[in-house]
């Protein structure tokens, strides 16, 4: 498997991820439920570790992409350019994920406040 391959394979969970990571972090603030909201966190956690690897085997995608004859190099530009800002924002949510997991676990009274960071980021990826 090379680089493309695995591009293709992994950068589909962010997006997708994000997506249901949010429906599942409203629904656990809509019922108060840190079990739900830690489901949340996981997936968060998970596509921006999919995220780092998909920028990692962009590189090589790129070099396959560049050699067919319907992609411009504006159109990988401007790909590449959405795919940094995007990881940029899923890091972050990563991160905020992790702090809302540590949180939930000591039942600390910042727990909602993170989970409330986390829907604006995730938010913003989405």
């Amino acid at each position: 498997m090379n680089d493309a391959h695995l591009h293709m394979v992994v950068n589909h969970f962010p997006i997708i991820g994000t997506i249901f990571g949010l429906g599942i972090l409203i629904a656990g603030i809509f019922f108060k439920n840190s079990v739900i909201k830690n489901v949340a966190y996981v997936i968060f956690v998970v596509a921006a570790i999919f995220s780092a690897v998909s920028m990692a085997t962009g590189e090589g995608a790129e070099e396959i992409a560049e050699k067919l004859p319907s992609v411009t190099d504006q159109i990988i530009h401007e790909h590449e350019e959405m795919a940094e800002k995007l990881a940029i924002v899923l890091y972050a949510l990563g991160l905020v994920s992790l702090i809302g997991l540590y949180l939930n676990f000591k039942n600390h009274a910042k727990a909602n406040l993170i989970s409330y960071l986390a829907v604006g980021l995730a938010v913003a990826a989405v």
